[in-house]
């Protein structure tokens, strides 16, 4: 890994792009594992890689006008704590398994790149959406800029999600604006347990309540220490009267149909959040960590999958997108596969993020999506020599 200085970095890609060398564009390099392995140079045994680590500033931050500019190296970790000093906040899920605290999860650029979200997308939308401008350098070391540093901004093409969830396939991202939301002044919620099929009526009901959740994933049974699955709800608000007036109703409907009705105060609401991010979990690069997508009315289908392989599962039940986990030696190769098409069946998708090092040979990352064409061609405007991340490209099987 290569971690050059900020003034030496554009030479560094140019020099890189002129010897037409293979690299991958990194973070601080906590997950570089997850994805579709990437090819190195050849007589290499290991790609280069090429860190922001140093590009680790706070740039600007705008209060009142809810932004904040940060380099690409910016532990997300250390932006949370100096935001919270403006009572703010990037309304975002750790990474998956950062820890309680979001003490392993990575940088800013990293977040970006992935573009993987959590439960709060439930209220505050993905990734994607929070991103309203970026700097990056391309894979000759060219400069180019997108979007802006105000919330509301229509001027050039949306560059800014084109690269978020590139995985760093067209360029490395070295700044990002990001808009900032008030921190909640008071959060707390239920886990609903019961059958999936008397819990979908009560999935319903919280999604079209008057008080929008900010969370509400499925559990899986294996993550929610049941033989049943379970719903965990947050709700955030400025008034305690609200909360607990809708806490209260959907405690009341949830005991008409049999259900348990768990009340959470906010640390223990938080503590669970963090369990189902992976808090615990086997230590990375060792166990399974998938990516599962389903329309959000089949989720209850591929609930009893899940269950039957007694995986760890928390999936946002109003976009019927999470993740599930399991240890090596818990699942085998050919049972993913099949969980693959059964995805697949259900108008979803499968994504294997980190497999163990026993899976032989190791199973595709992702399938060709119906775009392949499109996406390649985006690929070879952006990167004409094939340096970036060589054999991983989100859409492509390799």
């Amino acid at each position: 890994m290569i971690c050059p200085e900020p003034s030496a970095l554009q030479e560094l890609v140019r020099d890189l792009h002129r010897q037409a060398m293979p690299w991958l564009p990194s973070g601080l390099g906590s997950r570089l594992h997850w994805g579709a392995p990437v090819q190195p140079a050849p007589g290499e045994s290991k790609p280069l890689v090429v860190s922001t680590r140093r590009l680790d500033q706070l740039l600007e931050h705008r209060r009142g006008d809810f932004t904040v500019t940060v380099q690409a190296g910016l532990p997300l970790a250390q932006l949370q704590e100096a935001l919270a000093e403006a009572h703010q906040w990037l309304a975002l899920d750790w990474p998956w398994g950062s820890g309680t605290h979001g003490q392993g999860s990575g940088s800013v650029g990293g977040l970006v790149a992935r573009g993987l979200a959590g439960g709060l997308r439930q209220r505050h939308l993905g990734v994607r959406d929070q991103v309203i401008g970026l700097s990056l350098l391309r894979a000759d070391g060219t400069v180019a800029r997108a979007g802006g540093q105000v919330v509301k901004n229509v001027a050039g093409y949306d560059l800014m999600r084109l690269l978020c969830g590139s995985w760093g396939s067209l360029g490395l991202i070295t700044e990002v604006t990001l808009r900032t939301l008030p921190r909640p002044r008071h959060r707390s919620g239920l886990l609903l347990q019961g059958p999936a099929e008397a819990l979908e009526p009560l999935r319903r009901l919280c999604l079209g309540a008057a008080l929008a959740p900010q969370r509400l994933d499925w559990w899986a049974p294996a993550l929610a220490d049941g033989e049943q699955p379970a719903l965990l709800l947050a709700l955030a608000s400025i008034s305690t009267a609200a909360l607990a007036d809708q806490l209260q109703q959907l405690a009341a409907a949830a005991a008409q149909q049999g259900l348990m009705a768990q009340q959470l105060p906010q640390e223990q609401l938080e503590a669970l959040e963090s369990r189902g991010g992976g808090s615990g979990a086997e230590p990375a690069a060792q166990g399974w960590l998938l990516q599962l997508g389903v329309l959000p009315a089949q989720a209850v289908e591929l609930l009893g999958d899940l269950q039957r392989l007694q995986l760890a599962c928390s999936l946002a039940a109003g976009a019927g997108l999470g993740l599930a986990w399991a240890p090596a030696a818990a699942l085998a190769d050919h049972q993913v596969e099949q969980l693959r098409r059964r995805c697949r069946a259900l108008g979803g998708q499968l994504i294997v993020l980190q497999q163990p090092a026993s899976a032989a040979p190791p199973l595709p990352s992702w399938l060709d999506a119906p775009a392949r064409p499109w996406i390649e061609a985006v690929k070879r405007e952006f990167d004409p020599l094939q340096q970036l991340a060589r054999g991983r490209l989100p859409g492509v099987q390799a």
